[in-house]
């Protein structure tokens, strides 16, 4: 449950309450009631009131906006040095498919194939040559693998059906479905042509299925010198793919690049200290100390409220006869502290990683990115809890939790006929449709046409090779978008305005909504009443005490009555 501070609006009316009654006091004694509700009512206070209440200053408020603000710092940090990372990737990429990929063109690589027996060995031909003269073709700082003293080979593998006898002409055919692979290697800087290098190399088009050529180029990473970050040494996998699995006269090629991020053996930066990495390093480490604070901190009133909890849920049971309903059970789980704790949780995982990057140990940017953009994210949604102080803003939180539940299950409800347009979708109008081809480019379309999105060139890319086909589109994507848009996300909308005006109409009128509130609403003492200033557990001890003594007395009198 948020803080919030209409829910310590004092409840005015005249029917009086059971705990009010003495013929239905629950407690032994009316003091340890009007504590057990002082006690509730200042748990849910606000910082500020709590502050009025009992001196104490909000530390937790204090050090979650030192922690946004250390954070963000840390994330845009992190964000800079991982955007030259991508960035070197992404170009790197680029320039092999310029290197090794005969008359190459950006944005071409979708309609990049060959036709010809005769293009698919001078493309081979030309990967090699590029290959062999790469030092001096390259205008980067790339170089061979080398390990010992000879450097990593080339390797051409060709995959392929181990026997075929096709004669289309006669629509016969024999093949065994067994695939061999058949593999060369072209060492650099020797014999830089196929026909030198493979001699008695040949390919059989009738049962090949794919040629792959890969190779192993390393580079470093200079520009993070800029940014006073030691360099990466990067292993560039480069795999070039032959694609003939469908046989159809039109052989696919496609370059792919898996890279490696491996600590540079031996380094030396002119000009430039590590003073700045230490820093770096203290800065996280701050974090770190920063987050596992707040960790404490809100983990203790997670457990301050779990123990409010029971005590409340004991009262309510023991002494009044009531179950208390799950929702007032669970107006005690704070969560925002859940997920103040899962961000906490995130952004040291991902400040170690981070270390480790630092310190060249590991090379995993994507999962410490993972970690840092997700704590960050948690945090800065954090920053809501604060603006539900304000009565104006309170209502935007309190309609997104009332309304959630119902939300939950209308999205599953939807989803599944969300779900059977998506497979249907993909059957049918997958082979006539390039974004109907895979489930994950249906599940994209669909959803944008759920938002309005690519609608005419979605109706308009469809291939009128079967006029069956074409009209079932039309049914189909017509029935979606009415359904979809002009119910569904009518009802939804409808959910979220029904849940706001409710809540509107709760606070207007002022009345408690819940046993809880209710039982809240009795204690009419202010913050600055100077009530709340006693010991925490002054209260709750002071009724043990209390009980037990009472219960030796009446111990020591039957035994007097005994005797």
């Amino acid at each position: 449950m948020e803080d919030r501070s209409d829910l310590y609006d004092v409840y005015t009316t005249n029917a009086p309450h059971p705990w009010e009654d003495p013929q239905h006091q629950c407690l032994e004694d009316q003091d340890n009631v009007e504590c057990l509700r002082r006690k509730i009512k200042y748990y849910f206070m606000n910082p500020c009131e709590k502050y009025h209440a009992r001196g104490r200053k909000p530390w937790k408020l204090i050090l979650q906006i030192i922690k946004i603000a250390i954070i963000t710092i840390q994330l845009v940090s992190f964000g800079l040095s991982n955007q030259m990372v991508v960035t070197f990737k992404a170009e790197n990429l680029m320039t092999f498919k310029h290197l090794f990929l005969k008359d190459y063109a950006d944005g071409g690589m979708d309609s990049y194939a060959v036709y010809r027996q005769a293009d698919v060995y001078d493309h081979i031909d030309y990967i090699i040559i590029q290959y062999g003269h790469l030092h001096n073709i390259t205008v980067g700082n790339h170089a061979y693998e080398k390990k010992g003293d000879f450097y990593t080979p080339l390797s051409v593998c060709q995959d392929f059906y181990r026997n075929g006898t096709i004669f289309p002409g006669n629509d016969t055919f024999e093949i065994d479905a067994h695939v061999e692979t058949e593999c060369f290697a072209v060492y650099p800087m020797y014999n830089p042509s196929l026909q030198e290098t493979l001699p008695h190399f040949e390919l059989h088009f009738k049962r090949m299925l794919s040629v792959k050529v890969t190779f192993v180029l390393k580079a470093i990473n200079l520009q993070t010198v800029r940014h006073r970050e030691l360099p990466d040494c990067y292993d560039f996998t480069v795999i070039i793919t032959f694609n003939n699995q469908a046989h159809s006269g039109r052989i696919k090629v496609d370059l792919e690049n898996d890279v490696d991020i491996n600590e540079c053996r031996d380094w030396k930066v002119a000009g430039a200290s590590a003073r700045n990495i230490y820093l770096t390093v203290l800065f996280d480490c701050l974090i770190i100390i920063t987050c596992i604070t707040s960790l404490a901190l809100c983990t203790r009133s997670v457990i301050n409220g779990i123990q409010l909890q029971l005590a409340y849920t004991l009262y309510s049971q023991n002494r009044c006869g009531q179950k208390v309903p799950w929702s007032d059970r669970l107006e005690f789980v704070n969560g925002w502290y859940i997920l103040i704790i899962a961000s906490d949780i995130l952004t040291i995982v991902g400040s170690i990683l981070k270390i480790a990057i630092q310190s060249k140990v590991l090379t995993n940017y994507d999962l410490c990115s993972i970690f840092l953009g997700i704590g960050t994210m948690f945090v800065w949604t954090g920053v809501i809890r604060y603006m539900g102080y304000f009565r104006k803003y309170n209502i935007l939180i309190l309609t997104l939790r009332a309304a959630f539940p119902n939300v939950i299950r209308f999205i599953c409800c939807a989803g599944i006929i969300y779900l059977s347009y998506c497979l249907c979708g993909w059957v049918v109008l997958g082979p006539y449709h390039e974004k109907f081809q895979t489930l994950n480019t249906v599940s994209e379309c669909l959803f944008s046409l759920i938002n309005g999105d690519d609608m005419y060139p979605t109706f308009k890319n469809m291939k009128q090779k079967s006029s069956l086909v074409w009209v079932f589109s039309r049914v189909y994507l017509y029935s979606f978008v009415s359904l979809f848009i002009y119910m569904i996300l009518s009802l939804f909308i409808t959910i979220i305005t029904d849940t706001y005006d409710t809540i509107k109409q709760q606070q207007l009128s002022g009345i408690p909504t819940s046993e809880l509130h209710k039982f809240m609403s009795v204690c009419k003492d202010l913050p600055n009443s100077g009530m709340y200033r006693l010991e925490e557990n002054s209260c709750f001890l002071n009724c043990c005490v209390t009980r037990c003594r009472k219960h030796q007395e009446t111990h020591q009198e039957r035994l007097t009555s005994e005797a």
